[in-house]
């Protein structure tokens, strides 16, 4: 086989990236979960959420209705983004890192809305804005081994067919 139709070498998988991209769509698909409860205004997942935060129930359903076409659509990036990325890593595919970024960016802005428009009833202190920090120290996690992945060369292009498909 000439060596131009080869494909590249690339490094062997390590162990962590297994653990991690499991790790990683566990994590997301629970936020998935959440997105989807949320836009379905599922009161009992709400209610057992919010419990103990003292937020009427109606009122953070119609919070989340209320959210701008804008909003759900940044929301359903970062939500879906973070989700398709671990697959991605998984996949061990190259487009994990940029897909990782752009789901952390749509989580900032996202989350900045939220910050800007609370809901009503919801306390300003470290118990609302500190599962918001986890989640965010996460997804840099996740984005920035995504990164380092890709620059070992772990990470493959996706564009190229698989080897076995260039055998006659």
């Amino acid at each position: 086989m000439d060596t131009a139709t080869q494909a590249p070498v690339r490094a062997s998988a390590p162990w962590h990236l297994w653990l991690v991209g499991l790790l990683a769509l566990l994590f997301t698909a629970l936020g998935g979960y959440d997105y989807t409860m949320s836009q379905l205004g599922d009161r009992d997942y709400i209610a057992s959420v919010l419990g103990g935060t003292g937020v009427d129930i109606d009122t953070a359903v119609a919070y989340f209705a209320g959210f701008p076409l804008w909003m759900d659509i940044v929301w359903a990036i970062g939500v879906w983004g973070a989700v398709a990325a671990s697959v991605l890593l998984l996949l061990r595919s190259r487009l994990a890192f940029p897909v990782f970024a752009v789901s952390l960016a749509a989580f900032l802005v996202s989350n900045i809305y939220g910050l800007a428009n609370p809901l009503p009833g919801m306390a300003n202190n470290a118990a609302t804005y500190g599962p918001v920090a986890v989640v965010f120290v996460v997804m840099v996690f996740f984005t920035l081994y995504a990164r380092a992945m890709a620059r070992r060369g772990v990470l493959r292009c996706a564009t190229r067919p698989a080897a076995f498909l260039d055998q006659p």
